[in-house]
């Protein structure tokens, strides 16, 4: 079944793919958007495979890997032959799993709050949350999910955005089945000992709060990346590039700025 995507910006800009987290949502970078049109560049937007606008049934050997290779087709389907890929968490595994398997096809990557390996604290986090699905169901599942996203004054501040949010994803909620297997998927991934592989720029961009992925993970992405930049911001979450956007975007426009060779389109 074909995915859904946006295509946004100058057919002649320079491609930034946007590849979102665990709810897989293009609407997930509207806080990028303005900031990376009015920067000139023609940005893609999709809803992952299962989620959102792309139905489908995720078996539960559903993989990164797959998750990859459908940006390749997104690529193909726009006729994009390299973009810049900016991906939050999952999304970012994505990303490491594409520079990877399709390496001409990605002039630079972005990853925020990523990692390159399973970790303790994480699995932890979401043993609690398929254990909320599984005894209290899907409602539940969403109206604990700021807590892994946004620090826990932001979410007080922001109190009827967090709560639309919330109703948003129940009515929206992909399926058990589907949740699982994607959950599966990340906590599945593990390129670590390739990191050294990955040689196109990389910025990778991690919240020392995010209460999910620890900045660790992110740490360790840089140590082992050979072409990387590490912007590290001590607030914002798992979700900074949400509730630090103004922040967020000025660290990704300038790294996009000096990584993207005039003339040459991604």
């Amino acid at each position: 079944m074909p995915l859904h995507y946006e295509v946004h910006g100058p057919a002649d800009g320079e491609a930034v793919l946007l590849s979102s987290g665990l709810g897989g949502s293009a609407a997930f970078w509207q806080p990028q958007l303005g900031a990376l049109l009015e920067a000139g560049h023609r940005v893609i937007a999709y809803d992952q495979r299962g989620t959102g606008r792309s139905p489908a049934a995720l078996d539960a050997g559903y993989a990164i890997a797959d998750m990859a290779r459908d940006v390749v087709q997104i690529l193909d389907a726009t006729s994009t032959p390299r973009c810049h890929l900016v991906g939050h968490a999952l999304g970012g595994l994505v990303g490491l799993q594409l520079a990877l398997d399709e390496p001409s096809r990605v002039a630079s990557l972005v990853l925020v709050n990523a990692w390159s390996k399973p970790n303790p604290h994480s699995a932890r986090c979401f043993d609690a949350r398929l254990a909320l699905l599984d005894a209290c169901g899907p409602r539940a599942y969403v109206e604990a999910q700021p807590i892994f996203l946004y620090p826990a004054a932001w979410c007080a501040e922001h109190a009827q955005r967090v709560a639309d949010e919330v109703d948003h994803a129940f009515a929206h909620f992909p399926g058990e089945a589907n949740m699982r297997a994607r959950i599966g998927a990340l906590r599945a991934f593990d390129v670590d000992a390739r990191l050294g592989d990955i040689t196109m720029p990389s910025l990778v961009a991690a919240a020392m709060d995010d209460a999910l992925v620890p900045w660790t993970c992110s740490q360790r992405l840089a140590d082992g990346l050979k072409d990387v930049t590490l912007h590290f911001m001590p607030h914002g979450g798992h979700a900074h590039s949400v509730t630090e956007a103004a922040a967020f975007n000025r660290s990704l426009l300038d790294f996009l700025a000096r990584v993207s060779a005039p003339g040459v389109p991604a």
